[in-house]
């Protein structure tokens, strides 16, 4: 699905054409390396103008009672229900990913955050009186969201939802690569009747557009999901309006196999979380921690299923992997790859390359690294691609020292007895830590320890992120 919008800004409540100086890109389908449309990339007078139509829409919506916007917010969720296949359709198209996997996972997670921050908005404690002050949360004020391109609908949700019932008027700069269903979300926004300036939309670069959301004295937050990189930079453009800055940034999650695990499935569990969406995912579980008697068993059981991993045609129903997003990051990924055979990795599966029979699309091999050590550049770099690197320990103290040695702090896995799971679960540094496979909790709070970021998401904690604390000292 291709919104005829893809070359306008939403801005005021309406469609308008980008200023002088915007320029277009063409949007591509990473699986078949086609041209599927043209994105207009606005300019930093396109910013603008989206930010002062917020600014000048903040004093009525942030005045608009709790029950309205929480309405306004259960007719976005009912038209996205009505439009979820455009908006998997769309994730197909523009991220490669394979149709089951945009339909139940990419499109189905815009679905359950905004069914989420729905529930939390309706028992969230907007005022409370505590003796004799009355303490009153309320909407921020301008927010520039910046969402990244591989969970598009995921991120997209989770910002707007919560800054929508906190009070927030907004900017949504998506990212250029991945536009398409960020088009059709701000399409559904206008449908529902959300007011003029409200919501708006730009598309552009972070360079451009994305500093001047980050910069601009008008914007009192910027919520901000991509790479650690980038998120500095975005820090440092909002420090000199000390302004609120979320963050959401890079991870090197470690997934720490307990001696009393179900050994093979977690091995293959492991990998295939690793696996899933091509890699891409800011919390994959990437550095498998195994004790070290057992690390042959456990090489023979990933490869097997990494190599079970079938990448290809996003429409056939066996493919289970998609491409990565682009050329320039595919070649990162090989480098990656590269650096792991040069510094002595043993590679187990996969490798250089595209997978065979596969000449067109950014695919790369579901790769396994085994008797990984911490100093290699594959224990230690973000990789963002189907790569696992399989590490060994001796002792519960080694494993949780190498769990925490790393300058991110997103998430962190644990597979083996509750009790035992539990306790190392408590000694690992991250924001998120998943015990032994539990389903997805949206109402979870989501966000990183370290260099992963700051700030939470999800339900009622993405609320609270959206919104300033009044005390009304002597209201008693």
């Amino acid at each position: 699905m291709i919104s005829q919008h893809l070359g306008q800004f939403l801005i005021g409540g309406a469609w308008v054409e980008p200023g002088p100086g915007a320029s277009r890109m063409g949007v591509e389908n990473p699986a078949t390396e086609a041209m599927l449309a043209e994105v207009a990339l606005g300019t930093a007078a396109d910013a603008e103008a989206a930010i002062l139509a917020a600014r000048a829409a903040f004093d009525g919506w942030t005045a608009t009672p709790v029950a309205e916007r929480i309405a306004l917010l259960e007719r976005v969720l009912a038209l996205y229900r009505e439009r979820i296949q455009d908006f998997a359709d769309a994730m197909r198209l523009e991220m490669g990913a394979p149709a089951a996997w945009a339909r139940e996972a990419q499109a189905w997670a815009g679905e359950v955050h905004l069914e989420a921050t729905l529930e939390a908005a309706q028992r969230f404690h907007w005022e409370e009186q505590r003796g004799t002050t009355r303490i009153i949360r309320e909407g921020i004020g301008v927010c520039g969201l910046i969402t990244p391109w591989n969970w598009p609908m995921n991120q997209i949700a989770c910002k707007v939802a919560p800054a929508l019932v906190a009070g927030c008027t907004m900017v949504l700069k998506p990212s250029e690569l991945a536009p398409l269903s960020a088009a059709l979300f701000a399409e559904i926004m206008q449908e529902a009747g959300c007011p003029p300036g409200v919501f708006n939309l730009v598309n552009g670069t972070g360079a451009e557009v994305g500093q001047v959301l980050a910069s601009h004295p008008a914007v009192d937050m910027v919520s901000f999901t991509g790479s650690t990189r980038a998120g500095v930079a975005v820090a440092q453009a909002a420090a000199p309006t000390v302004k609120r800055v979320a963050q959401e940034l890079g991870g090197k999650s470690p997934n720490i196999l307990l001696p009393g695990c179900d050994f093979a499935a977690a091995v293959r569990a492991g990998v295939e979380g690793c696996m899933a969406n091509a890699g891409q995912s800011c919390d994959a579980p990437t550095r498998m921690l195994v004790p070290r008697a057992r690390m042959a068993e456990a090489l023979e059981i990933a490869a097997a299923a990494a190599e079970a991993q079938r990448p290809g045609d996003p429409l056939d129903p066996a493919t289970t992997m998609g491409p990565l997003i682009g050329r320039m990051h595919w070649d990162k990924v090989q480098g990656l790859i590269a650096a792991g055979i040069a510094e002595g990795a043993r590679l187990v599966a996969g490798g250089p390359g595209r997978p065979q029979g596969l000449n067109a699309g950014h695919f790369a091999r579901a790769t396994v690294f085994g008797d990984v050590t911490p100093d290699m550049t594959i224990a230690r770099e973000e990789i963002f691609g189907p790569v696992l690197a399989v590490m060994g320990y001796d002792s519960l103290d080694e494993a949780v020292r190498i769990a925490n040695d790393t300058v991110y702090g997103l998430a962190a896995y644990v597979q083996g007895p509750e009790a035992e799971a539990r306790a190392v679960g408590r000694r690992l540094r991250a924001g998120q830590v998943s015990l032994n496979n539990p389903p997805w909790d949206v109402h979870a709070p989501f966000g990183g320890y370290k260099q992963s970021g700051n700030g939470r998401e999800y339900a009622d904690w993405g609320i609270h992120d959206f919104c300033e604390v009044k005390a009304l000292v002597g209201h008693g």
